[in-house]
């Protein structure tokens, strides 16, 4: 996939996740989430430090401090959405595509070209939109081909044990036979599609 084309699916998902959160009322920051450890807060606090993480990299800078959940402050949604333009900014330099990311929480070692580090990004920021919107039971969704780039990504991420780590980005796959979309890659990527009616049963 161009570089250019990935970028811009990737910012679709962004703003959608920017939309989103921007519905938050300070009653929901505490709701639980499709990710189990997270309440709201925490889910949005994750989401914006992964901005700043991205951005960062994009630098070449790899420090692991840049990746810290950071404070919401008195407004969650303006604080992410700074945070959401940090990172959409950074991606939008012309030389992007030769540039080389650390990224931390994937490596300590390795760096990544540009479009696999968009790709991660691109992944992170669909499903965590749908987290979002589940946790607020808004509506979500994505144009077509944001979507298949995604699914694509979602469907190459290594599945077995290593998803069961510490701090593994990923629950393990949930069995959801039939399904399609969105539901099939919040279910490779480890969340009940029926969620939160799952998480209850």
């Amino acid at each position: 996939m161009h570089i250019n084309e990935l970028r811009d699916f990737d910012a679709a998902a962004v703003r959608i996740s920017v939309d989103l959160v921007s519905q938050l009322k300070p009653a929901d920051l505490a709701k639980p989430t499709p990710c189990a450890a997270w309440t709201v807060y925490g889910l949005v606090a994750h989401m914006a430090a992964q901005h700043h993480g991205f951005a960062a990299a994009s630098t070449g800078d790899g420090s692991p401090d840049h990746w810290k959940l950071v404070s919401l402050g008195d407004d969650p949604a303006e604080t992410y959405r700074a945070a959401a333009d940090r990172v959409l900014a950074a991606f939008a330099v012309e030389d992007l595509a030769e540039r080389r990311f650390p990224l931390p929480e994937f490596s300590a070692e390795a760096t990544f070209p540009a479009e696999q580090a968009l790709s991660f990004h691109l992944v992170d920021y669909v499903v965590h939109a749908w987290d979002v919107a589940r946790a607020l039971d808004l509506p979500v969704s994505f144009p077509s081909e944001v979507l298949e780039a995604a699914l694509a990504v979602a469907r190459i991420v290594p599945d077995g044990e290593i998803r069961l780590a510490p701090g593994a980005a990923f629950a393990p796959i949930v069995p959801a036979p039939g399904t399609a979309g969105l539901d099939e890659l919040v279910a490779l990527l480890g969340r009940s599609p029926a969620w939160p009616v799952a998480a209850a049963a």
